[in-house]
Parts: C-alpha cells; sequence; structure tokens
C-alpha cells in the first residue's frame, strides 16, 4: 500500500505543469533600505533603482551612452528643429492591464521637467507639448535644443519615468502612494516592510524590445519571478548569508571585507561600472555659516581627498584622487579651479575663519550609519573642519532618514542642517547640465539649493554649443565658479564591486543596478 502510494506521487510531480515548479526568487540586498517609493520626490539611489524595476522610460542610454528609444517607436523632427514627434510602441500596459497612452505620458513629462535639473532646461525651452493621438505626441519647442534624446534618456538622479495620468499629476513637492507602473517587474505593496524586505514579481505582459540588452536601453527580459531585496544592514552578517547561499547578491559589500569574499569559490566579485562613483559634499546655502563663501572656502582649503577615500574605501585599486567636477575619465575632465583647495591647509582655513568672524557655533555634519560606503565620510570631515577651526555637531542616522532630514530647509535649530555628503555615479556627472551637481538655480537645485547666476548662464550656454571643443571651455569656466563659490566639493572617485553566487549570471554593465536580463540558475 505504502509502494503505491509512493508511486502515485512520484506520477503526480512527474506530469505536474511546468508552472506548478518552486519559482526563481532572486535574494539581494541593496545599498540601502527603501522606505521612500516615489522616484521624481527624491534623488536617492534606492528610490531610483526601485523605478527602474516597476516603470519603463521613452528613451534610455545604451552602453555606449548614447540614447536609444525604450517606449519610443519612432520619433521625427521638423526641419527648423523645433517640433519633435514621437510615436509610442504597441501594445505597452499598465500593471493594471490599462494601456499606456499619451494621456500619461504628457504629465510624466511635466513632472520630470518641474523636478530635474536637465528636465528644467528642457522645460525653459518648450513651448507646448500636445497629444496627437493615443499613440503620438509632440514637443515643440521655442528655440532648438539639441540635447532632446539625452535628456528623455537621462538615466538618474530623476529618470524621466512614465507614470499613469493619476499618479503623474502629483505635484512635485507631494510623494506619490499609487506604485502602478508599465515596467518589466510588478511592486508588491502588500509585502513592502521597510527594514525587512521589499519585493517586486515579474511582469508577465511586458514586452521587451526585440534589441539584447545594452546599458540601460534594449531589452528588458526578467528572467527570474521575484526579486527580494532583504534589509540586513550589517555588512558582516550579509557577506556570511551571501556565503551560505541564505542572499543570492550583495550590490554594494563593503571594500574592506572584499578579501573575505574572493576567497570563497562559489562567490565572485565583479564590478558593473568600471568610471566608478565620486563622494560629494554640499554646503547648505540657506543656513549660516555657509550662506557666506568665506566658510565655504575655508571648509574645501581644510578638506583633502586621499584622508576621506583612505577611510571609506581603503584599497587603492578601488579609489582615484580626483578634483575634476565632470569625472576623471570623462571627455570634461580639466583642472580648472582646483589650486589651492583639498590640501588640509589648516593655518590658511583658520585664518580665514578668524577674518570672518567665526562665532564658534558647531556646523550640523550629517552622517549616514547604514551605508558602509558613506559611513566613515563624516567622522573624516569632523575631523578635518575641527583642525581647519570650526566647531562640528556631527548628528548620526540610517540612509533614509538624513534623505528627508537633507531636504528641509529649516534653520539649523529647527531641525536643518550645515553640511551633508553622498556619492554619484561619474558617467551621470560628466558635463554641466546632467551634472545635477553643477546646478545653482536656488531652491530648484539639489539639496543646498547654492544660487549663481553666472553658472546658469554657463549651462545654458553649453546647452546652445555644438563643438567639443568650445563645450569644453565651457566646462572649464563651470567647475572654475563652481569651486570658487562652493556650490559643490568633489572628494575623489572610487569604484564599487557587486558580489553575488556563482549561479547568478547577467547583470548588465551599467551605472544603475538593474535585474532584467539577471538568471539564477
Amino acid at each position: 500500500m505504502l509502494r503505491r502510494a509512493l508511486f502515485a506521487a512520484i506520477a503526480l510531480v512527474a506530469a505536474a505543469p511546468a508552472s506548478a515548479q518552486p519559482s526563481k526568487t532572486l535574494k539581494a540586498v541593496m545599498h540601502s533600505d527603501l522606505k521612500i517609493i516615489d522616484p521624481v520626490w527624491t534623488t536617492a539611489y534606492i528610490v531610483r533603482n526601485h523605478g527602474y524595476l516597476i516603470y519603463d522610460t521613452l528613451f534610455a542610454f545604451d552602453a555606449k551612452l548614447e540614447p536609444r528609444p525604450q517606449m519610443v517607436e519612432s520619433w521625427t523632427v521638423s526641419d527648423d528643429q523645433l517640433t519633435w514627434t514621437f510615436k509610442l510602441r504597441e501594445g505597452l500596459k499598465w500593471h493594471d492591464g490599462q494601456p499606456v497612452t499619451t494621456a500619461d505620458v504628457l504629465p510624466s513629462i511635466k513632472r520630470f521637467t518641474d523636478k530635474d535639473t536637465l528636465g528644467g532646461l528642457l522645460g525653459k525651452q518648450t513651448q507646448e507639448m500636445k497629444a496627437i493621438d493615443d499613440r503620438t505626441f509632440q514637443i515643440v519647442l521655442k528655440q532648438p535644443y539639441g540635447m532632446m534624446l539625452k535628456t528623455l534618456a537621462k538615466p538618474s538622479s530623476v529618470p524621466l519615468f512614465i507614470m499613469p495620468k493619476r499618479v503623474a499629476e502629483t505635484p512635485v513637492s507631494q510623494q506619490i502612494s499609487d506604485t502602478t507602473g508599465s515596467g518589466p517587474f510588478i511592486f508588491k505593496k502588500d509585502e513592502w516592510k521597510p527594514g525587512e524586505k521589499v519585493v517586486y514579481l515579474r511582469n508577465p505582459d511586458y514586452r521587451p524590445r526585440a534589441e539584447p540588452p545594452s546599458g540601460l536601453a534594449g531589452g528588458k527580459v526578467a528572467k527570474v519571478d521575484r526579486v527580494e531585496w532583504v534589509s540586513i544592514p550589517d555588512t558582516q552578517t550579509a557577506i556570511n548569508a551571501l556565503q551560505q547561499g541564505e542572499i543570492d547578491m550583495i550590490e554594494q559589500p563593503s571594500h574592506d571585507l572584499l578579501p573575505v569574499i574572493e576567497k570563497d569559490k562559489n562567490v565572485e566579485i565583479i564590478i558593473p561600472d568600471q568610471l566608478g562613483s565620486t563622494y560629494i559634499l554640499r554646503f547648505n546655502w540657506k543656513q549660516p555659516p555657509f550662506n557666506d563663501v568665506r566658510y565655504r572656502r575655508a571648509a574645501m582649503i581644510a578638506f583633502n581627498q586621499k584622508d576621506f577615500l583612505q577611510a571609506v574605501i581603503g584599497d587603492p585599486r578601488y579609489y582615484k584622487i580626483c578634483k575634476a567636477m565632470f569625472s576623471c575619465g570623462g571627455p570634461l575632465e580639466n583642472s580648472a579651479g582646483t589650486d589651492g583647495i583639498l590640501e588640509s591647509r589648516f593655518e590658511e582655513s583658520r585664518k580665514i575663519l578668524k577674518e570672518a568672524g567665526y562665532d564658534g557655533t558647531p556646523i550640523v555634519l550629517l552622517q549616514s550609519t547604514d551605508l558602509a560606503v558613506l559611513t566613515n565620510l563624516a567622522p573624516v570631515a569632523k575631523t578635518l573642519l575641527e583642525r581647519g577651526g570650526f566647531k562640528v555637531d556631527m548628528q548620526s542616522m540610517d540612509w533614509q532618514t538624513l534623505v528627508a532630514r537633507r531636504a528641509k530647509k529649516d534653520p539649523v535649530a529647527q531641525g536643518g542642517w550645515n553640511i551633508a555628503m553622498t556619492a554619484a555615479a561619474a558617467v551621470l556627472l560628466i558635463d554641466p547640465v546632467n551634472n545635477h551637481y553643477a546646478e545653482a538655480s536656488g531652491d530648484r537645485a539639489q539639496f543646498g539649493w547654492p544660487l549663481d547666476e553666472e553658472i546658469e548662464r554657463l549651462r545654458v550656454a553649453f546647452v546652445g554649443e555644438g563643438d567639443p571643443k568650445k563645450q569644453l571651455q565651457i566646462a572649464e569656466q563651470v567647475q572654475k565658479r563652481i569651486l570658487e563659490q562652493g556650490v559643490t566639493v568633489p572628494l575623489g572617485q572610487f569604484l564599487q564591486p557587486m558580489a553575488r553566487r556563482k549561479g547568478v549570471t547577467g547583470n548588465i554593465e551599467s551605472p544603475i543596478t538593474v535585474f532584467w536580463n539577471v538568471e539564477k540558475k
């Protein structure tokens, strides 16, 4: 009897359809926990990565940083370069089954141009946007705008994600709550537990492009059924979980623990982004003392890049001293304005503070505690600032709390701040308009809200210039002005390896971690 029952069970398993087999779940530890779900409201990279899973874009950059169509099937430009006409691909659907139409696209573009640096330049040049039919729309310009496709393909920090009309009409000052998208994965909001896990399911209705994947462009084929972002804040614990097969991937393992991973034959290290990232420091221009350029200059003189890079990265194989605003290794790399800064000339810093009448009020410096790639930045900044004559109040918090805090324009005594730091993919900083830390438009600019009319004038000139040599000259002027005024302080460039089980393949070479094309065997 027992034998017959056993054979019957085997027969049932053998006859079971493929859909009844266990689904493929990819478990990854990301660089941060997801607490915000609006990739337009914030520039935090974890929210942007979330956006790439569930939304699609009109255009995308390929591996050669050329814009390629994504949701767009075809487009034309009028002879006078003022009217751009775009046609959407057939069969695009929202996760709720409704068709994607131009009625969704136009407010999505509007929300993007209201928020993003480069999008804002497009918005200023736009006379009108209009739908021709459900799949065709036009952007009519006031004057030619040579960066149209690059703007629509912008990968970060605020990409042009297309959202349903009802969602896209949300003001940029307000966070969205509806996460309906049309991308290759579906966000399982009911399984989202901040501090625990984030879940995405393969979108069965998604129609990938026919081209092979290249960078962020081409066919977005979801090859796993489920992606789980598992929260393991402690990096050593995460590495233990990777080695034991409890997770499949660590997006950003701590550099000091890479030697441990290198010894494990079941785990491999890859570097999806070969240009790397740049550490960025920002002053709050709205609050004293850094509303005064003299204090910004004093701080920049006290800093040096090597102390930051050695404290966070440690291994010289993975970092590079780089004072360039537009990335070392990029086409507009230059040294304009770099003399005399980032050399830890403490006596000169103290002299400037004395002449400026610094009263000893502590500088509020924000520290992220849960991102290994950022945690040690603030303690180094504190030490160097104090040696340069400042008093410093370093306030520690998790990354998502810091992201919310740095958005506040309140006085320091009411929860504001003076200095915040982050890291940005170098490929996204390669020119004065893509580099959102080059913007100096006040309230429209990134956290810190620098305001400088000369920088904005030069950035507009860059957009209108087609000669590469003249573009470089403008870039040098922009960089010199940025460093003179203390708009942004570059703290060096570094490579960020990824660790994965050897059964995981297909990670695309890209400055952004995406999950299409990834397989788990």
